[in-house]
């Protein structure tokens, strides 16, 4: 069954969004490279792959279904992290935005009758709840953390465990 129009073009500002929180990750990668904190940078530069990832697979849903994947325009980032707690609560404000959005495709879906499209859907629920949670108890930690040298140290080579996170910029 083929997306209805307003669906197809719902899931194509997904692919967007998917996209543009790449370029967000990676614009906060590029600021903890820039404070000498090579692990964390290291787990936003795996994070803007999995986004990467995440706008695949609506692309996959949207030709598996004979629709027309379209990247809308992307705007610049306009992050900016001064600190480890700003960079995640600059990610934790994006996931919020992304999970709404995901939200509202899956009541337009319900709204459009459109049962093929709810699996998809599901996963990216569960997948919104997971990063949210994950970023919101990084930043937990990092204002238990506070300025402490060798805190940020020790967070900085555990982020940089993340499988993906030692990749090279």
């Amino acid at each position: 069954m083929k997306l209805t129009g307003a669906l197809e073009k719902a899931f194509n500002d997904q692919v967007t969004l998917e996209l543009e929180a790449s370029i967000v990750y990676r614009q906060l990668s590029i600021e903890m490279e820039v404070q000498d904190l090579p692990g964390i940078a290291g787990w936003f530069r795996a994070q803007s792959q999995e986004e990467i990832v995440h706008a695949e697979k609506f692309i996959a849903h949207m030709t598996d279904r004979d629709s027309s994947p379209s990247i809308g325009a992307i705007k610049a980032p306009g992050v900016k992290a001064g600190s480890v707690r700003d960079a995640f609560e600059a990610s934790l404000a994006h996931e919020v935005k992304v999970s709404e959005a995901i939200r509202h495709l899956y009541r337009l879906a319900q709204e459009e009758g459109d049962i093929d499209a709810l699996p998809l859907l599901n996963w990216f629920v569960s997948e919104q709840l997971e990063e949210e949670a994950t970023v919101g108890e990084i930043i937990g930690r990092v204002r238990l953390i506070g300025n402490d040298g060798p805190g940020l140290l020790r967070l900085d080579a555990e982020l940089g465990s993340r499988p993906g996170a030692d990749a090279e910029a």
